[in-house]
């Protein structure tokens, strides 16, 4: 399987830390294809219409996409039923606190092209103070209602865990520890899995 995307994107990395979590990470060769917000990558756009990183291409040569759809692929693939659960409500538990983990990563994506990708002058400000709020608030939620499930290994603690790392190499200035010793404890945790260890951003 090829998985396309640098860990740069930090639905890449989910997706690497998953195929390692369930035992396919000697499965992958990945692809170090970047992407750029106003341009369109050509061995991209040939597998998804979208264009964006990831794509997964099976051993079928059959493209999968995007990064939470390529997560269930592989957690099937595998025959895990731990990083999704079957129990409908731990599973959908885990689902929410995937969607969370996404949702701050999408929000820090898009913070990170609007303050280094988009032409000084031209910034929204009013839009850049709500995604900051949004993240914070998301990190607030963490802290205060998730422990228990922080607390296993699941695609939901992946994908914090995986959005939290990324906070720390692009928006620094977040400092989103102070306040939250229980979600500092968990990414300290978490960063230690050899599945986190193995796909450190920027490493092809």
């Amino acid at each position: 399987m090829k998985l396309y995307g640098d860990t740069l994107s930090p639905f890449v990395r989910m997706a690497l830390v998953t195929a390692h979590e369930v035992g396919l990470g000697a499965r992958i060769t990945q692809v170090g294809e970047l992407v750029k917000p106003t341009e369109a990558n050509p061995k991209l756009t040939a597998l998804s219409p979208i264009g964006k990183v990831p794509v997964l291409e099976t051993d079928h040569a059959h493209a999968v996409y995007d990064s939470r759809v390529i997560i269930e692929y592989l957690c099937h693939v595998a025959g895990n039923s731990t990083l999704i659960p079957d129990d409908g409500v731990k599973r959908f538990r885990v689902l929410t606190l995937q969607a969370l983990g996404q949702g701050i990563a999408e929000a820090a994506v898009a913070y990170r092209y609007e303050t280094a990708a988009r032409p000084q002058g031209l910034q929204w400000t009013d839009w850049m103070n709500r995604t900051r709020l949004r993240i914070n608030a998301s990190l607030d939620e963490l802290e205060a209602k998730w422990r228990a499930c922080l607390a296993d290994v699941n695609v939901g603690s992946i994908a914090v865990a995986v959005a939290l790392s990324y906070l720390d190499f692009r928006l620094t200035d977040f400092a989103w520890r102070n306040g939250r010793p229980q979600l500092a404890a968990f990414h300290q945790r978490f960063s230690a899995r050899d599945s986190m260890t193995k796909t450190v951003i920027g490493k092809p």
